[in-house]
């Protein structure tokens, strides 16, 4: 899974610079979860081939007791308890405050991996004034300026450099594996806290009785379960807080926003959970538009649709238009995990999104689609030249993209790429997974001429 940073500091230190510098984007916020906190974003970062998530933090003051303040001294708290490292960032202008040593003594008695990187230190790195954040007693600070990027790489390797990395020539686990129909398919479950995750699950496993182990995983105590239906295995990656030992889940379901988002990432397929008592809400839309954009597979569940009137359920249908419509590729199940209703519909579209996320498409079909798709209804002109597209070809898959080749194909309407995946979607009955359409022109050997 990947490594989890939190960047944690008192106020006005420049975290919220630096991680705009990290995800390399100032609008990277990928998890801003209404009701949740507004002081705790979640973004990715990449450094190389090496991909993490990045948390941000509001200004810490350990002691507070009162107020907003103790509001966000407890979401930061929470923050580095999701965290595998933490990035302490000071203010070398302002050098080494007494809030900064408050922080530095709670740190310590976290047991976390800590980098301490001091910012606005921009052409500084030989500064004397670094020598008195050595008192920290937290290792070699970084200099480093979130304003203008210097000294972000060295930290980050740094911070990434103290996680194992995967042995060479081992594939990463779940890569080059999910087209093996042997292989288990990884299924996370997501959704808002009290939907049912855990009901859902207990049903599935105590029906079937089919869990061969619990398997504890990362320090986050992310626990995937091995289980098997009809023949096909999976491996459930658990979003709704899983116990070590004993018994297989706890009765009292936590909500952890860097558990979901790692569980997409790691899935083959993703079942949403909604809850029908509180409709469809910004979160469960927050949660879908991370799975649209992490290409996954996507199955939605209503849960407790047993449990509302004729009324509920058609103000239901109507938020599924409005605030999923960019999930219309997504089949949509009516379910009661308590009474077990309409599981074995679930599992069917489970298994048909899946294998439409992994489905082979093959470039004489392909072509033909899109030159069928052509004589039915041509592009529309861009200016002077008409977009002339010439053949197809697969590139890659979970999700799988479609590539296009032609001549002055940037004129090609989002309206005419909707129109020609409705065609690929049609041929290949693709469920459940997004279909991305690439389009690539040929250069013109004489336009410089």
């Amino acid at each position: 899974m990947k490594p989890v940073i939190a960047l944690v500091g008192r106020p006005n230190v420049g975290k919220s610079t630096l991680f705009n510098r990290m995800t390399k984007s100032r609008d990277a916020i990928v998890a801003d979860f209404a009701g949740l906190t507004r002081d705790r974003h979640y973004g990715d970062g990449r450094l190389g081939d090496r991909e993490f998530i990045v948390i941000d933090t509001g200004g810490f003051e350990p002691d507070s007791s009162t107020g907003i303040v103790k509001e966000m001294a407890k979401q930061t708290r929470q923050a580095v308890a999701e965290a595998d490292a933490v990035i302490f960032v000071l203010d070398v202008r302002t050098g080494l405050a007494g809030q900064d040593q408050d922080i530095g003594r709670y740190l310590r008695q976290c047991n976390k991996r800590v980098f301490v990187a001091v910012n606005k230190a921009e052409g500084m790195s030989d500064s004397p004034l670094l020598a008195e954040f050595h008192e920290l007693g937290m290792g070699e600070p970084h200099p480093v300026s979130a304003a203008h990027g210097q000294g972000i790489r060295s930290l980050l390797e740094a911070v990434l450099d103290s996680f194992e990395a995967p042995v060479e020539g081992e594939a990463f686990e779940g890569e080059g594996a999910e087209e093996d129909e042997s292989k288990a398919i990884r299924l996370a479950v997501a959704g808002r806290p009290n939907v049912g995750k855990s009901t859902l699950i207990n049903t599935w496993l105590g029906e079937e009785r089919l869990v061969a182990f619990d398997m504890p995983g990362t320090t986050r105590d992310a626990i995937s379960v091995d289980f098997e239906r009809n023949g096909q295995k999976f491996k459930l990656i658990d979003t709704a807080g899983l116990r070590r030992k004993g018994k297989v889940f706890e009765a009292i379901e936590k909500f952890s926003v860097v558990k979901t988002l790692q569980a997409i990432a790691d899935a083959n397929v993703v079942l949403l959970l909604i809850d029908a008592t509180q409709g469809v809400t910004d979160q469960d839309a927050h949660i879908a538009g991370y799975i649209l954009d992490s290409g996954r597979a996507v199955v939605v569940a209503i849960n407790k649709w047993d449990a509302i009137d004729s009324y509920q359920r058609e103000t239901i249908e109507r938020q599924i238009l409005t605030r999923l419509g960019f999930l219309r590729f997504a089949p949509i199940l009516k379910i009661s995990a308590l009474k077990r209703q309409g599981l074995g519909p679930l599992w069917k579209a489970l298994a048909d999104a899946y294998s439409s996320a992994y489905r082979k498409m093959t470039t004489p079909v392909l072509t033909r689609l899109i030159q069928e798709a052509v004589q039915h209804q041509q592009p529309q002109r861009a200016g002077i030249s008409r977009p002339k597209l010439r053949y197809a070809h697969q590139g890659g898959m979970n999700p799988p993209i479609v590539v296009i080749h032609g001549n002055a194909l940037d004129g090609v309407s989002d309206v005419y790429k909707r129109y020609l995946e409705g065609r690929i979607r049609d041929h290949y009955k693709l469920v459940g997974t997004p279909l991305r359409i690439e389009l690539r022109s040929s250069k013109n050997p004489f336009a410089e001429t």
